[in-house]
């Protein structure tokens, strides 16, 4: 991942509609300002974008005062000045400015004609339903406000809901369940499109148990935010309810972006669900995805390829080995590989490339050492006994005779890595490594279907063509 330097300015965003918009805001402003500036789109979670910032692989991204007091700071306050967030930061090398306008705060949504029939326009008011009616509930939570200080848990806590979510959903997918009749109720951002776009109602926040959620930008404090001046005030909740809108009905982040800097935005003619597709499919990026997750694949397995040999063939030869060197490369096939990732990330300290590429090698190293061991498992024993008898020493025999009988169970090994790796590489996108797992991340966010399959259908033809590729052919015997 390109790091930042003098002369190029790199935005961050998280994994939603609204991030990614600002983000590009944010990029296009340094751009029209003379600034060399890229936006690194859907670097996933609050923890990781703050990671890249402290350890400087990205300068500035948009963010919110409440998330910060909470989330980055942990302090119990609802609000607070800049002046007060900003000496806060300080310890952390971090400061805030340029609040654009707007507080995005979090919400809990409903179809209104379901809220009427419960009886619900507060969020109180859950807990006055009957047990049966609780019982009856369904909550779909999006995966970081079911985890967040400042989300569902402070829920619980200020309005003593017993009732257990029933699913964890990203945000755009869940909106989908609502409007489908399979949840009754989801967490929402104030600005969310969706909101009016389905007529859903907002449950109040009686209790007050949400802090604001006044847009702000979140930089290191060395980071000149000058030329980003021109944002202060400029985006309130309707502004950028219709962005978020925009962003969601096709446009892409740069055109919505563009669009509200030049106070003109030229409205996308409706198009069918293919022809968006293909033009998806063959967009700019195209190129600079395949090139990427090409790269990130043939890199891990590469690597998983000259570790694994030796890793199967001393399982092989040393038989006290065999169980730990199975066993492990097992373990590490059952790491959950968002779980791997966030791991890499706390201990090498930076985001992109470099952790993808260690979780990818992780992942490949179980079927290459597999297979390696099962091919000279399978050398026979009278082949051996031959080479032997012949004068073969012991590294002549394994270089020569065992492993090249057992090179197709080996590349056999190869090729399922590597099919491994290029399915996996599409999650590293959440960390910022890139590849098609860009457009699908963006694709989820936006609850875009064209923009999701345009990275999707890339990476499983990558897949089939590199198990077509790496497996080898059977070798047929005439009779």
């Amino acid at each position: 991942m390109a790091q930042p330097t003098e002369n190029n300015t790199v935005v961050g965003s998280k994994r939603f509609t609204e991030s990614y918009v600002l983000g590009e805001i944010l990029n296009l402003t340094l751009r029209d300002a003379g600034l060399q500036a890229e936006h690194r789109q859907g670097l996933g979670n609050t923890a990781i974008v703050v990671q890249a910032l402290l350890t400087k692989q990205i300068d500035v991204y948009p963010e919110y005062t409440g998330t910060i007091l909470r989330e980055i700071l942990k302090r119990p306050e609802t609000q607070a000045s800049l002046s007060e967030l900003n000496s806060w930061l300080a310890p952390q090398n971090l400061k805030v400015s340029i609040p654009l306008g707007f507080n995005n705060t979090y919400a809990l949504a409903m179809k209104a004609d379901r809220a009427k029939v419960l009886g619900l326009k507060r969020i109180s008011d859950i807990s006055n339903l009957t047990a049966e009616q609780q019982s009856k509930l369904r909550i779909t939570l999006s995966p970081e406000f079911k985890t967040r200080t400042d989300g569902w848990p402070t829920l619980v806590k200020a309005y003593d809901i017993k009732i257990k979510p029933m699913k964890v959903l990203e945000h755009g997918l869940a909106y989908d369940a609502l409007a489908r009749g399979e949840s009754d109720i989801v967490d929402a951002y104030s600005t969310d499109a969706a909101i009016t776009q389905k007529g859903l109602i907002l449950l109040e926040d009686d209790r007050q148990a949400f802090p604001r959620y006044d847009a702000i930008l979140l930089m290191r404090s060395d980071f000149n935010e000058k030329p980003l001046q021109v944002l202060v005030g400029k985006l309130n909740e309707s502004t950028m309810t219709k962005l978020n809108g925009q962003a969601e009905s096709g446009l892409s982040f740069e055109k919505v972006a563009r669009g509200f800097l030049d106070s003109s935005v030229d409205k996308q003619s409706e198009q069918s669900q293919i022809s968006k597709f293909f033009k998806l499919l063959f967009g700019p990026d195209f190129f600079i995805a395949l090139r990427t997750h090409v790269l990130l694949v043939v890199l891990s397995s590469t690597m998983a390829l000259l570790v694994g040999v030796p890793l199967g063939i001393l399982a092989h030869r040393r038989s006290r080995y065999t169980n730990w060197i199975l066993g492990g490369v097992g373990i590490l096939q059952t790491i959950p590989s968002l779980a791997l990732l966030t791991i890499l990330i706390a201990v090498l300290g930076q985001i992109g490339t470099v952790p993808a590429v260690l979780a990818l090698f992780l992942y490949g190293l179980l079927p290459i050492v597999n297979a390696t061991h099962i091919g000279l498992m399978e050398v026979p024993i009278t082949l051996k006994e031959a080479a032997l008898a012949l004068g073969c020493n012991e590294r002549q025999l394994l270089l020569f005779i065992e492993l090249a009988h057992a090179r197709p169970i080996i590349l056999n090994g190869l090729a399922s890595a590597t099919v491994i790796g290029v399915g996996t590489c599409t999650l590293a996108a959440l960390v910022g490594a890139g590849g098609f797992g860009d457009r699908i991340v963006a694709g989820l966010a936006v609850n875009d279907s064209a923009l999701m399959l345009s990275g999707a259908i890339p990476a499983a033809i990558l897949a089939l063509l590199a198990q077509v590729l790496l497996t080898p052919k059977r070798k047929t015997q005439k009779i």
